[in-house]
């Protein structure tokens, strides 16, 4: 049997990035994304790419909530970015 398809973050998050969500997976997306934002800064996305090994259209796919990140490259983009990006648990009650 096949796996159902998830919606991406974007799909999940009206406004996104901008926009919090309610909804906990959708915000932890959210949050990884604008933090991944920030460290790559000033740097293009095909300089964020050679310094982490990660594709640049993957990293911009993740930046647009089009893809979920998978562990594999988190660690790298973390890595490669000198950077902690993983926000952490996002809890429902966090944004009431």
């Amino acid at each position: 049997m096949a796996r159902p398809a998830r919606l991406t973050p974007r799909e999940l998050i009206p406004g996104w990035p901008d926009v919090e969500s309610i909804e906990p997976i959708g915000e932890v997306a959210r949050l990884f994304a604008l933090n991944l934002r920030g460290a790559i800064g000033s740097k293009s996305l095909r300089e964020a790419a050679a310094a982490t090994g990660v594709d640049h259209s993957t990293i911009l796919a993740i930046l647009q909530g089009r893809a979920w990140p998978d562990l594999f490259t988190l660690a790298k983009l973390e890595h490669g970015l000198q950077a902690d990006l993983w926000p952490g648990r996002a809890k429902a009650d966090d944004h009431s």
